[in-house]
């Protein structure tokens, strides 16, 4: 995922300033989500590297992610990054663990809009021994419930699921204000 010197103008009031972001989601019986933090590095690199193509399918284009010899270092400064953003209100990163958090299965992402018609911008993966699992089924069921239930927005969108990634692309990007 990038950044950059300009964010969509809607930035500055993505959220209200004194909206609590959630920290444990359950996802089922044995899993749950929570915010990423650096410190997950260790359980997110073999995640991201044993679905990397699959990965790369889905986010490639649009993010250029995840880069194909993603190093220890730059996960970890890409996981910093994430709690940083997190902890601002800027973007959110919630990982899928295990109730023991021992394997990272998986992220959501919830990000201010970068395109028209929407006030977020939402999506998810699972490692690819997860597709097509009731883990997987539970964390589609549970997004789209758990945004409605305890999210300040009115307008999400669930890019991959409401429409396909290269939609997204085609749509108009939303004007930008410098910083």
């Amino acid at each position: 995922m990038s950044s950059s010197t300009s964010t969509p103008a809607a930035d500055a009031r993505w959220l209200p300033t004194d909206w609590t972001h959630p920290v444990h989601v359950p996802v089922g019986a044995d899993h749950h989500l929570r915010p990423i933090r650096a410190t997950d590095v260790d359980l997110d690199l073999p995640a991201v590297h044993g679905s990397r193509e699959r990965l790369w399918a889905i986010y490639g284009r649009a993010w250029g992610w995840p880069p194909v010899a993603m190093t220890r270092e730059q996960d970890l400064d890409d996981l910093a990054r994430h709690e940083a953003e997190i902890e601002a209100h800027e973007s959110f990163n919630y990982a899928l663990f295990d109730a023991a958090e021992t394997r990272l299965l998986g992220c959501v992402y919830i990000d201010p809009p970068e395109k028209v018609g929407a006030d977020a911008e939402i999506s998810w993966w699972v490692v690819d021994e997860l597709v097509g699992s009731a883990t997987e089924a539970a964390l589609d069921a549970l997004v789209p419930a758990w945004i409605a239930a305890d999210w300040p927005l009115e307008r999400p969108r669930y890019v991959g699921r409401d429409l396909t990634w290269d939609e997204w692309l085609d749509l108009p990007d939303l004007p930008t204000q410098e910083t």
